[in-house]
């Protein structure tokens, strides 16, 4: 490695640890942060690099398919996705955004904090739409539902009435309860989970992810919960698409997907006429990585009727 590549690699991963905080220029600011390349150093997995650079883990198998996620070869370049398309809607509180399993926290209209999250299974849905903070916990205790009751018994298997602060505890050392009962904010004792389908319904965080955010956010946030596989948002002029799979049970078809991102991109260009990139819109939905991908040029070109086929409401 030259010496050059070796101070490169240093500053990202100096740049990712202070990197929390974005900087939000105006209400036009639709993306932040940057990706970026590192090396998997030697007994490193894909999920220890994950957790380093504050990426899930369905992220970073999405931004690198063919890598190992346990055995990732010593010396391979791994994509860090640490670039993201803000989601749409009301830039106050705190966004989660399902399929991209990350949550976006508005500290003011000038900066915005983000962390990946885990959501819940298929059969354990975190539902959608708004909520709001109503208590904050510090080293919670678990009273386990009903619900998680009965899927133990179905195993032939028992849990506690109430599982105190501890290590075994999955709610971790912080909670935040939602006015929503039964769902909450918090922690893990299972932090490589993160970045999965894999909850009862609530939304888990990293442990030191859950810790800042414990320390910043008040009581009465608003929590707003979007369903959002494809976010469209400008950079400089120029119009970046960010695809993520979408949740099972509201996009199962391709043929959906593909007309949802149609539609997302066509009130985009209502309201920006712009020159698009046909063949990496098409890369985008075929790919669903989960980066965002530049899908359109500065030119003086005539910019694309919206009239288009390709963009036509219902095509």
């Amino acid at each position: 490695m030259t010496l050059s590549r070796f101070f490169l690699l240093l500053l990202c991963f100096s740049w990712r640890a202070e990197a929390t905080n974005y900087r939000l220029d105006g209400p036009d600011t639709d993306v932040i942060g940057a990706t970026y390349r590192v090396v998997v150093r030697e007994s490193q997995t894909l999920l220890d690099i994950a957790r380093e650079h504050d990426v899930g883990q369905e992220e970073i198998m999405l931004a690198n398919p063919g890598v190992d996620r346990w055995l990732p070869k010593p010396g391979t370049e791994v994509l860090i996705p640490a670039q993201y398309v803000l989601p749409s809607a009301e830039r106050r509180g705190l966004i989660l955004n399902l399929p991209e399993m990350r949550i976006y926290y508005f500290l003011s209209d000038h900066e915005v904090q983000t962390y990946p999250v885990s959501i819940g299974r298929m059969d354990w849905k975190t539902p959608l739409g708004k909520a709001r903070i109503v208590r904050k916990q510090k080293s919670p205790s678990w009273h386990p539902p009903e619900s998680v009751r009965k899927e133990a018994a179905a195993k032939g298997e028992t849990v506690p009435d109430v599982v105190p602060p501890g290590p075994d505890n999955p709610l971790g050392k912080y909670a935040l309860r939602l006015n929503l009962p039964g769902y909450l904010l918090h922690g893990t004792n299972k932090p490589y989970g993160v970045g999965m389908r894999v909850t009862h319904g609530c939304v888990r965080l990293l442990p030191e992810d859950i810790e800042k955010l414990f320390g910043e956010v008040k009581v009465g946030t608003q929590v707003q919960i979007v369903n959002q596989p494809v976010k469209v948002g400008w950079l400089d002029g120029v119009l970046y698409l960010e695809v993520h799979p979408p949740i099972e049970e509201h996009l199962a078809a391709k043929g959906d997907m593909l007309r949802y991102a149609k539609e997302v991109i066509y009130q985009e260009l209502e309201k920006h006429p712009a020159i698009l990139i046909g063949s990496r819109v098409r890369q985008a939905i075929a790919e669903q990585s989960g980066v965002p991908v530049a899908i359109s040029k500065v030119t003086d070109e005539q910019p694309m009727p919206i009239s288009n086929p390709l963009f036509r409401r219902g095509s």
